[in-house]
């Protein structure tokens, strides 16, 4: 909790460029396009979406995860976003869905 908040100090989400939240479970993985000026969730994408559960490994899952969510944020309007790994490590499953929304366009 320690390093969210301070994450959180640093980070934060404008209508201009909104916050691209992670948040890992042990089995699921989600994200979230945030607008924190206004409090509003721009996009969102999950491993438990359809068409996602399931479809092999948990890097392979967030890679998917993270590509969808940049489809949805294009679709919104959405090109740049500022990454919040939520206190996680850049590293496993949290890197394979920023390198995955890297792909399909989006901006961090």
């Amino acid at each position: 909790m320690r390093i969210r908040r301070r994450i959180r100090k640093i980070s934060s989400g404008t209508e201009a460029r909104p916050r691209l939240s992670v948040f890992r479970s042990n089995k699921e993985i989600y994200a979230q396009v945030i607008d924190d000026v206004n409090g509003k969730t721009l996009a969102y994408a999950s491993s438990r979406d359809k068409g996602l559960e399931a479809k092999g490994t948990k890097i392979e899952v967030a890679n998917a995860v993270g590509k969808a969510i940049a489809e949805k944020a294009k679709a919104a309007g959405i090109e740049a976003v500022a990454f919040d790994r939520g206190g996680n490590l850049y590293h496993g499953r949290v890197k394979s869905l920023a390198e995955g929304a890297r792909e399909a366009g989006l901006k961090f």
